[in-house]
């Protein structure tokens, strides 16, 4: 169950940007007017809206209305996204790890289907984009780009002729893993059973990187990300993990291979989740994980039971959300690193229950661009952030796509 997400009316419309858009409510002290003007325009890496209309509405669009979703509890809507400056989004077509694979490519194939289908029917406000030039062009015509990213291996079912065609449907990113291992790499949250990638997986990456599909390293295991980055190639990206030495987090990255993916040319893309982002959070994670056991064991054969404790629990040890300025620490950490050329935004909006105070939906943006220029951000600085850095890695794959257009496809003989 989602938790019930507090909307931030204060923010004001980005009307250089995108035209008047009605009356605005009061600033705030982290009014998008502390910016610069005008502001640069939002990319995001990873919103699972797609995901909200599975789970949600089984794919069907009749009666949805993508201009007020907040009474059904989401998180994304335009009215939102043009509040948050929002100019391009990676709409993830998740689907579950726990699928058989036949199933997960079935169920992705229709995730990118109903995205499709959603942003053609606001041709005035969305724009469906597979490249860099339509990402421009839209923003000259105010459109909010729309790109398609899978999120996990087990989407192309063990098939370089899959992933081709995934490939050819749209997809412009996939995130090697999710929660779990699959055949050819293993996953951050999982018990390592490749070391890595297997010959295969290098394949997979290989493919991708002559297709020009960016390779998210998202949700893999750190040796997953070193076989990667050995690899060569065009930059990686990394839709939405953080800075393992703020959180300790499996789904965060060592400063150790976060030097590796700056030097690869590459972009982290920061993730809004308490768990991790917020130690005191990751904490809570694991306390409930033992609390759920716990109950589970002392109600056995007695769901409500367990359920009802469980509640309780919750009820009397709420999870330490922490604030804008939390996900600003790994945003800072992140960029003295490896530089403000290495990072950008991938909030992982409508794919959580909860979002740390004050991210709580697309149109919050400007609040974590204000907090950035009180800490000394510039606006170069800022608009690398917001756009710039995206924009170059992902012009960077198809310059290399380019360059290998005439390389034969990689080829593994079919599995049944």
């Amino acid at each position: 169950m989602r938790v019930t997400r507090s909307l931030v009316s204060s923010l004001v419309c980005m009307a250089l940007l995108w035209g008047s858009c009605g009356g605005v409510a009061a600033e705030s002290p982290h009014s998008s007017r502390e910016l610069e003007s005008p502001a640069p325009l939002v990319w995001d890496g990873h919103n699972d809206v797609p995901e909200q209309l599975r789970e949600r509405r089984k794919d069907v669009l009749e009666g949805f209305d993508f201009n007020d979703t907040r009474a059904v509890g989401m998180m994304t809507d335009l009215p939102r996204l043009r509040a948050g400056n929002v100019g391009a989004q990676f709409w993830s077509v998740y689907v579950s790890a726990d699928l058989p694979e036949p199933q997960a490519v079935q169920a992705t194939l229709e995730q990118i289907d109903v995205m499709k289908r959603l942003i053609a029917r606001h041709p005035a406000e969305m724009q469906f984009c597979t490249d860099t030039a339509c990402v421009e062009k839209a923003w000259k015509s105010k459109k909010i780009a729309s790109l398609l990213g899978m999120e996990g291996g087990h989407s192309i079912g063990g098939s370089l002729g899959v992933l081709r065609q995934m490939y050819g449907l749209g997809a412009r990113y996939m995130t090697l893993t999710h929660f779990r291992n699959n055949a050819w790499a293993d996953s951050a949250t999982d018990a390592p059973a490749h070391d890595g990638l297997t010959p295969f997986g290098v394949k997979v990456v290989k493919e991708m990187q002559r297709l020009g599909m960016l390779v998210d390293l998202a949700h893999v295991s750190e040796a997953t990300m070193r076989d990667v980055l050995a690899l060569g190639g065009p930059p990686p990206i990394v839709s939405h993990s953080n800075a393992r030495a703020i959180n300790h987090h499996a789904r965060n990255i060592s400063d150790e291979t976060l030097r590796k993916i700056g030097a690869a040319g590459g972009i982290v893309m920061v993730n809004f989740y308490p768990p991790y982002v917020v130690e005191a959070a990751r904490q809570w994670s694991a306390a409930r994980d033992a609390e759920a056991a716990r109950a589970k064991a002392l109600n056995r054969g007695d769901p409500d039971a367990e359920m009802a404790a469980l509640a309780a629990w919750d009820k009397a040890n709420p999870m330490p959300r922490g604030s804008v300025k939390d996900v600003a620490d790994h945003i800072d950490h992140i960029a003295k690193l490896i530089g403000a050329d290495h990072v950008g935004f991938g909030g992982d909006l409508d794919g959580v229950e909860a979002t740390v105070a004050g991210l709580d939906d697309v149109s919050t943006y400007p609040a974590l661009m204000a907090e950035l220029k009180q800490r000394g951000w510039s606006q170069a600085d800022l608009a690398k952030l917001s756009n710039g850095n995206m924009l170059r890695v992902m012009k960077t794959a198809e310059a290399y796509a380019a360059a290998h257009r005439t390389d034969p496809a990689l080829e593994s003989p079919t599995t049944f």
